[in-house]
């Protein structure tokens, strides 16, 4: 069975591996105007499953998947069961100020994350996943004569690029098959490059460019729990808990700017205690299951970004005519899960999982004081593979980010995402008669 396993697991790896290298070479991991702030634009954490589902995960306890939103839940597992998943996604967005619209669209690495027991009910899992993407690249002219003078045209660039990632393991283990605890020990990593320009068509006069380049380094770690209460003869609640600690970023900042052929260079270090931080964040839900036939779960989270201090750092923060101030968030997801008849042995369809969500999403910014938030609906469906649990899982996620009021920029986009769930026994031992 280990060799099925690394056979499966390999080919995988041909298989994904071609697509995340493609996804990153030379191309956004995300594209938002909204990115130009912090530390870009916060990925929604989870699987396929999980995004098909609203973002819940809290309270999830599916043997099926891998769900490290709750270190907790790496214990609902089949007893020595290998599980990997990785993901793929692809988002199109359209935008619009005012009665200027354009479009985008990116792909992009999702998650790869692996899982196997440890001893008895423990278990244990390790992955990597984008945490922030940063992606924007915009222009304004001015041609107004009564600004620009004798300069002639005058141009105004800005762009930006990279993402930050987040390495974790973690496990936890059973007591009194209800209670569930686990930790997990996070690492983030990554580069951040912000450029702003200032041209003009006029040769006589000189250019101006500004460039902050920012290496993000930082350690965390969070905790859960989930307590099982049967609440009949085949359904069950479960209720979830997550804390993930705040932490100082480690790293540097370097900061020049550029005036025709003068450069003046700014270079600042920073550590955990330099006052700059991602922030603590505390989730709890509730999930109500049927045996193998429906689930339902409820999440809150709330995160403490008003306390990060990047709205007054260099290179975090942007000199622009829009104010940015940091902010505490609240986020609500709902999900919904339903197969029609798992053991079907006549119609396929009948096996598969149907997903449902909703979610609402606070960013972690103000803009001159106006809060920017998150509303959508997302649809999945898993299609079982023959033999143990492995499948396909398919998500979309139609939203809308922003609005139009206080000349604010709405995004409203359309993500896909396809998650590869595989899933086999270890080290179980060849029966002979």
């Amino acid at each position: 069975m280990l060799r099925i396993s690394v056979k499966a697991f390999l080919l995988c790896l041909l298989i994904i591996l071609p697509f995340s290298m493609y996804a990153q070479d030379g191309a956004y991991g995300a594209y938002t105007p909204y990115s130009i702030f912090g530390i870009g634009e916060l990925r929604k954490e989870g699987t396929a499953f999980n995004s098909s589902m609203g973002g819940v995960g809290i309270a999830t306890r599916n043997k099926r998947f891998i769900n490290y939103l709750n270190p907790a839940s790496v214990t609902a597992r089949d007893t020595l069961s290998f599980m990997a998943d990785i993901g793929l996604s692809q988002k199109n967005t359209v935008f619009r100020q005012g009665e200027m619209k354009s479009g985008n669209n990116t792909f992009n690495m999702y998650d790869f994350i692996i899982s196997f027991p440890i001893y008895r009910s423990s278990a244990f899992m390790i992955g990597v996943t984008p945490f922030s993407d940063l992606g924007y690249s915009f222009t304004t002219r001015v041609t107004d004569p009564d600004i620009i003078g004798n300069t002639n045209l005058i141009s105004y660039n800005a762009y930006g690029n990279g993402s930050v990632y987040q390495l974790f393991a973690g496990g936890a283990a059973t007591f009194w098959k209800r209670l569930s605890l686990g930790a997990e020990v996070i690492y983030y990593f990554g580069t951040l490059d912000k450029v702003y320009s200032q041209s003009f068509t006029d040769a006589s006069y000189n250019s101006a460019q500004g460039v902050s380049n920012l290496l993000i380094r930082s350690t965390t770690a969070k905790l859960g729990l989930q307590y099982e209460q049967r609440i009949g003869e085949d359904m069950s609640m479960v209720f979830g808990a997550t804390y993930r600690f705040r932490s100082g970023i480690r790293g540097s900042s370097e900061n020049y700017e550029t005036l025709g052929s003068v450069s003046d260079t700014l270079h600042y270090s920073y550590s955990d205690n330099s006052g700059v931080s991602i922030a603590d964040e505390l989730g709890v839900g509730v999930s109500f299951r049927k045996g193998d036939k429906w689930s339902l779960e409820l999440n809150y989270l709330r995160a403490g970004w008003d306390k990060s201090g990047m709205d007054r750092t260099a290179g975090f923060s942007v000199e622009s005519d829009v104010m940015f101030s940091t902010a505490a968030t609240n986020s609500f997801r709902a999900g919904f899960e339903i197969v029609p008849n798992r053991n079907d042995i006549r119609y396929y369809r009948k096996r598969m999982s149907y997903r449902v969500g909703v979610y609402y999403e606070e960013e972690y910014y103000r803009l001159d004081g106006n809060k920017v938030s998150s509303t959508g609906v997302t649809f999945g469906v898993t299609l079982p593979i023959p033999r143990l649990y492995n499948g396909i899982t398919i998500g979309v996620d139609i939203g809308q980010k922003g609005s139009l009021k206080h000349n604010m920029i709405r995004e409203r986009y359309a993500m896909f995402v396809v998650g590869f769930n595989l899933h086999d026994i270890w080290f179980r031992k060849t029966q002979y008669e």
